[in-house]
């Protein structure tokens, strides 16, 4: 049994959101204790009460109450078709419930900018905004289920015209300016938006980028936009054409008193985009209700966001994260907006940050506080940090050695390592104030979420690796896919391996204490021999080394099977020579097995990713096989595929230990493209 990182204190623990609910479930339905586990089963067995409970306990505001909490006990064929069965007969309003916590003299949210601008609105100014911004969209005929689209930066006006869409019914969808106009075409042009809110340009890495040229082109391939909003969120004079017009065009200053539509529970409320690296992005909808139930438990009870706390994720518009980011306010929290490059000026910008803003909860990802580790920075030797209550980390597993550097070089306090997905916009397994840090393990399995590992011949195993699946509905699986009337997408995408459990596409294993490790998403697990390795069972021990900034891990079909390639980027200045590559296959051996150790290891000059920052071993894997990668629109370095192509050939022939080509081992200039710094960092 390996030893905590960090464990509460009982005063600690006595005060979290989670013990009172637990304590409160435990009186009202007779449970033997208030222990995580037993709440977590007793949410799995009875998930019409559990769901029940969490509406009631957080005061989820309804103008007509539910006939029935869940009329479906399993996953049907007729789901994404037909309304889930939750909350069967209830009106409510997504927006009316994020803004009516908070205290009108409350700080709602506290934009920060890279350029070191501020802006600040109170929960009485959010409220007026809000009801400014739903005014001119309903002048504009933006009515329920109408699209409304933006292209923006992490900033107030994201925000604001979010929860006008919300209010009065409309669908929400948003991409990151970072995007390339086929990234944001691919998305928005599947949806026929009405309207369109973008900003003039943004900042990134001490540079600023200009957003209209793009988004003219953008409102010329969408026919169904009607109107362009500029809001000018740097000071470059803009000049306005044809149907583009200011964002202070679209508030109605003359608004009276905020209404808010009552809608159903599964009223759609955001079209969000998986990352298309197969083709076009799925157009997932969420509903209203199901992501408000699900940000509310995963917010107050498993990272306990408590009544003006001061909540930040780094995220963009582009990523799920920042739908989660700005449900905090049903929760009475100030969201902390940030947009720019983390590193800049240099990596000590996030960390003054959690100071200057007295920050509670920090979100960010592996690959920053790997950045900033290897940078040699110690946030706790340079600041304060005495208002952190909460580290947060996703969008990849989170390795052990920086499990050990955050408790040693940050802070003291929970680490959250959680992860879901933009399908269920939220997370499967993650942060618990109430239990003690293990290594690489994900503290928990989320409440209400039946989460089992399934072997190949979909029986649950316990200490084995498996497919990560969810046996169960919950309340935030998709209502549809966008133009997927018959759902065979939906259906295929999660409940094709396993029919009637959803399969969400992770490797995983749960440990004995309930905990979970992810090996990384099992479409990309390696296979040699028949055993089956997680990506992550790689990655960890590799970029661990500071001789390595990054990697990618490939199963390359050879002779009847398939051998493990490695390609790594190397600190500038290195070359991969001998040596190295013992040390690094040395390193692979030690964690894990001769099994896992690479046949090839070769040096590229960079990683490919996704916009949202997602390695995407399938993408270099095709073009080594010479294969056709569909979308490379969803890549933030599409160009960095060229080095695998040039490698395609001499990967089929070459059988020695390294590839010694100046080409790929000497690293010389690397390609840099438009804000992809952000996503690859962050």
């Amino acid at each position: 049994m390996s030893t905590p990182l960090w464990q509460p204190s009982q005063q600690e623990i006595e005060k979290t959101l989670l013990t009172h609910f637990s304590k409160k479930i435990q009186q009202k339905y007779k449970l033997p204790n208030i222990k995580y586990s037993t709440l977590h089963q007793w949410s799995i067995e009875f998930p019409e009460l559990f769901w029940e409970e969490v509406w009631r306990d957080c005061e989820v505001r309804c103008s007509v109450p539910w006939s029935k909490v869940m009329s479906k006990t399993s996953f049907s064929e007729k789901i994404g078709t037909e309304p889930s069965g939750w909350f069967t007969g209830a009106r409510l309003n997504f927006a009316e419930n994020l803004l009516a916590q908070g205290k009108a003299e409350n700080e709602a949210l506290c934009f920060i900018g890279e350029d070191a601008s501020t802006r600040s609105l109170s929960y009485a100014d959010l409220r007026k905004a809000v009801a400014q911004c739903a005014s001119g969209m309903k002048a504009l005929g933006v009515t329920a289920n109408d699209r409304v689209a933006a292209v923006l930066p992490n900033c107030p006006e994201a925000v604001i015209g979010m929860l006008a869409a919300a209010s009065l019914g409309a669908i929400w969808s948003s991409c990151s300016p970072d995007f390339g106009i086929n990234g944001i075409y691919d998305r928005l042009g599947q949806i026929s938006p009405k309207i369109l809110i973008t900003v003039n340009a943004y900042n990134y890495n001490g540079k600023e980028y200009q957003c209209l040229k793009k988004i003219r082109e953008i409102s010329q391939r969408i026919s169904s936009i009607e109107s362009v909003f500029v809001a000018a969120f740097t000071e470059t004079p803009m000049e306005l054409q044809g149907k583009e017009q200011p964002w202070e065009a679209l508030l109605d200053t003359s608004a009276g008193p905020l209404a808010f539509a009552q809608l159903p529970f599964d009223h759609p409320l955001y079209i969000l985009y998986s990352s298309g690296t197969t083709g076009l992005p799925k157009s997932i909808v969420h509903g209203a209700g199901g992501t408000l139930l699900k940000h509310l438990t995963e917010h107050r009870y498993h990272a306990d966001v408590q009544f003006g706390d001061r909540l930040f994720y780094f995220t963009t518009c582009g990523w799920m994260m920042w739908n989660w980011l700005a449900s905090g306010l049903a929760s009475g929290a100030t969201l902390i907006l940030y947009d720019g490059a983390p590193g800049f000026p240099d990596m000590g910008r996030m960390w003054r940050l959690i100071d200057d803003q007295r920050i509670t909860h920090f979100g960010t990802s592996p690959k920053f506080l790997g950045a900033v580790n290897k940078a040699g920075y110690s946030p706790k030797a340079n600041n304060q940090l005495n208002s952190l209550r909460v580290i947060l980390s996703t969008g990849s597993p989170l390795p052990s050695d920086l499990f050990s550097w955050v408790y040693a070089e940050v802070a003291s306090v929970a680490l959250m390592s959680v992860a879901g997905g933009t399908d269920i916009v939220g997370c499967f397994m993650g942060g618990n104030p109430n239990l003690p840090v293990y290594s690489e393990e994900l503290q928990c399995k989320g409440l209400g979420m039946d989460i089992l590992a399934y072997n190949p011949e979909g029986k649950s195993v316990v200490c084995e690796k498996g497919e990560l699946v969810c046996a169960t509905p919950f309340p935030s699986t998709p209502i549809c896919f966008w133009n997927d009337k018959a759902a065979e997408k939906y259906h295929q995408a999660y409940f094709e391996q396993f029919p009637g459990v959803w399969t969400h596409g992770d490797f995983i294993e749960i440990t004995e204490r309930g905990g979970v490790i992810i090996f990384g998403r099992s479409d990309t697990v390696l296979n040699p021999a028949g055993v089956r390795i997680g990506t992550s069972e790689i990655y960890r021990p590799v970029e661990e080394m500071s001789e390595i900034m990054d990697s990618l891990v490939v199963a390359q079909p050879w002779e009847s099977d398939v051998r493990i390639v490695l390609f790594v980027v190397l600190r500038d200045g290195l070359q991969l020579d001998a040596e190295l590559v013992a040390k690094i296959k040395a390193a692979v051996r030690r964690d894990n097995t001769p099994r896992h150790v690479p046949s090839l290891i070769l040096a590229i000059p960079e990683v490919p990713r996704t916009i949202s920052g997602k390695k995407v071993e399938k993408a270099a894997l095709q073009t080594i096989k010479h294969e056709i990668v569909e979308n490379t629109a969803a890549l933030a370095n599409p160009e960095s595929l060229d080095y695998f192509s040039k490698l395609s050939e001499e990967l089929s022939q070459w059988k020695g230990k390294f590839f010694n080509s100046g080409v790929f081992v000497k690293i010389t200039k690397k390609c840099h493209f438009e804000r992809s710094e952000k996503s690859i960092l962050c």
